[in-house]
């Protein structure tokens, strides 16, 4: 035996009791770029017994700025995240177990990954993502916590099902929605604190300590902190928690749609929940991260990463260059938060 977790069992919330249920312990986290690397990390430290880590995406050079599990290698490689996150949690903590999927996820595959977990960290990079998650965890009643980062703000959010208000009910109350970290840009430091506070959420809750619905935001570059009580908004007609609940973001209807069209090194791609577009906004926000911007009143069009990109005031958008559904998804995703 070693004393590997001995400054963690002195903390008296914690102690050799909560040690052993960090142990038992299954942690689901969906996004291993940096929050997910981040929160990774220290539940491999803290001793998770068994951590599983679920991404589509694979290691760039532009990640290696702020996503702390990952190196120059693996970014020459071009290593899928979830395997070169599982090898470097190996090296950290041989003595838990690392499970990892290269996948995208969506209201097909979700109820399966997140059957059997003890918690759902978030570290997802969409909106649709996330609501896909918050419908099947509120379903299987499984404790998900929400976190977003952009610039230097960050917010985390804890959803325990049959207590707490879900991200449905607060849909429309969250901030710094529409900016990502691919128009916005993102630093470090705040990616390590949202992480904190997420890490923190799923150690209370894995010791059997009770979190409060309450909304935990910071602006670390202007010094700004808030943490706002919102049990309040918690819906009784909520399409996911209410009291006739539809989980409507599991159904056919509200996911994605990607078609490749034949013969056009194309894919097209149609949002699940209907939205109408800003173009100018959109255009403004682009500019910087997109070459060879046009739009008018009908669509717009522009290039990134050898990719053209035309968007439609709907949503739907046609991404060239590619034949692969999950590579324009990620795209489109990086383009519309």
């Amino acid at each position: 035996m070693t004393r590997r977790y001995s400054r963690q069992e002195l903390f008296a919330p914690i102690g050799k009791e909560g040690q052993v249920k960090l142990q038992n312990a299954k942690v689901l986290i969906i996004g291993a770029g940096a929050l997910g690397s981040a929160s990774a990390e220290m539940l491999a430290r803290a001793g998770i017994g068994n951590i599983t880590i679920v991404d589509r995406d694979y290691v760039e050079w532009s990640n290696l700025q702020r996503q702390q599990l990952y190196t120059e290698e693996d970014a020459k490689k071009k290593l899928p995240k979830a395997i070169a996150a599982k090898m470097r949690l190996q090296q950290i903590n041989s003595e838990i177990i690392i499970n990892s999927l290269i996948a995208d996820i969506n209201g097909l595959n979700i109820e399966e990954l997140i059957k059997g977990k003890s918690v759902i960290v978030d570290a997802t990079d969409n909106f649709e993502t996330r609501m896909v998650i918050n419908d099947a965890a509120v379903k299987q009643n499984i404790p998900f916590i929400f976190a977003a980062c952009v610039g230097s703000y960050g917010l985390t959010f804890p959803v325990i099902p049959g207590e707490s208000p879900c991200l449905h009910c607060l849909l429309h109350h969250l901030p710094a929605q529409g900016m990502t970290c691919d128009t916005a840009g993102v630093i470090s430091p705040a990616i390590q604190i949202v992480a904190g506070y997420q890490v923190t959420s799923v150690l209370k809750l894995l010791t059997g300590h009770k979190l409060t619905a309450s909304v935990q935001s910071f602006d670390v570059w202007k010094n700004e902190n808030a943490e706002i009580n919102v049990s309040r908004l918690k819906k009784a007609n909520c399409q996911t928690c209410g009291t006739e609940p539809a989980y409507p973001y599991l159904t056919f209807e509200y996911q994605t749609k990607t078609a490749v069209l034949c013969g056009r090194d194309a894919v097209q791609i149609r949002p699940g929940a209907s939205r109408t577009l800003s173009l100018t906004d959109l255009s403004l926000s682009l500019r910087g991260l997109v070459s060879d911007l046009i739009v008018n009143p009908y669509l717009l069009s522009c290039s990134f990463e050898n990719h053209r990109i035309v968007l439609f005031q709907d949503g739907r958008a046609l991404i060239h260059g590619t034949n692969e559904p999950s590579k324009a998804r990620s795209i489109y995703n990086r383009i519309i938060s």
